[in-house]
């Protein structure tokens, strides 16, 4: 197949995956108001009905470490909500990826290779779903636990929703990505592109690109987020080159 065709198959590909990312987004965003609320009161202290009140008609005996969201710019919600919608189509757009990818190689893999291919397609989604899960339930509460911690007594939480919900989705989004690495490097194990003993070999170049693209990726004002991710990337290569070792690849 010549080059040109290559590009505009690859191009197609390419395109199916943004529109049914788009799609997925569409269908989100008319509830992504509901998804904030979950997310933001699941991290930060207080409720949708005090922050609710506080804003109608200006409570005052509230507790000053309840985090209300505040509103800086007229766009902040409705951009907040199309995060959200993003996240959800990203999510459901990364198997179709995979597949897609599949197909586009699919005219030169050997039928062993397909079958590794295929079956990392619904594994792409559990892994985004379990990184998705270790972020929300575990790396995001204790981040917002040390903003929360680190400000009382010393002064008035304003959480703005546009800030605090980029780190949020930041997070949410890269974990999903993370948590990829084990399906990678099965399946370039698998299709013979790579050996353990190679990457064994350089693991620590590895670790160095892992944290170099968690601090470039996912600051925030701690530097506890980029420690997290990069952790997690290195603790999830390491194990993937155990479970490597122990079914057999060299």
């Amino acid at each position: 197949m010549p080059l040109a065709d290559h590009i505009e198959e690859m191009v197609k590909r390419l395109g199916v995956v943004i529109v049914a990312m788009a799609a997925v987004s569409g269908v989100v965003f008319p509830f992504a108001t509901y998804l904030i609320n979950f997310l933001w009161f699941n991290y930060l202290p207080g409720s949708e009905e005090i922050c609710r009140q506080v804003a109608q008609v200006g409570a005052t005996n509230v507790d000053p470490q309840t985090a209300c969201a505040r509103v800086y710019h007229p766009l902040a919600v409705v951009l907040a909500r199309l995060k959200v919608a993003t996240l959800a189509g990203f999510v459901v757009a990364l198997p179709l990826f995979v597949y897609e990818t599949y197909l586009f190689m699919r005219p030169g893999l050997y039928p062993t290779e397909r079958r590794y291919y295929l079956a990392s397609v619904p594994t792409s989604l559990v892994l985004a779903a379990a990184g998705m899960l270790f972020a929300h339930h575990l790396v995001i509460p204790i981040l917002f636990d040390y903003f929360v911690g680190y400000s009382q007594g010393a002064t008035t939480l304003a959480f703005g929703l546009t800030d605090t919900f980029d780190l949020i989705v930041l997070m949410l989004g890269a974990f999903a990505i993370v948590f990829q690495i084990p399906l990678f490097i099965m399946l370039a194990l698998m299709m013979g592109l790579v050996t353990r003993t190679w990457l064994q070999r350089r693991r620590l170049i590895f670790w160095g690109l892992f944290a170099a693209l968690a601090f470039l990726f996912t600051g925030d004002p701690t530097g506890l987020g980029p420690i997290f991710v990069a952790v997690t990337m290195i603790v999830l290569f390491e194990g993937t080159l155990l479970l490597a070792q122990w079914t057999g690849h060299e």
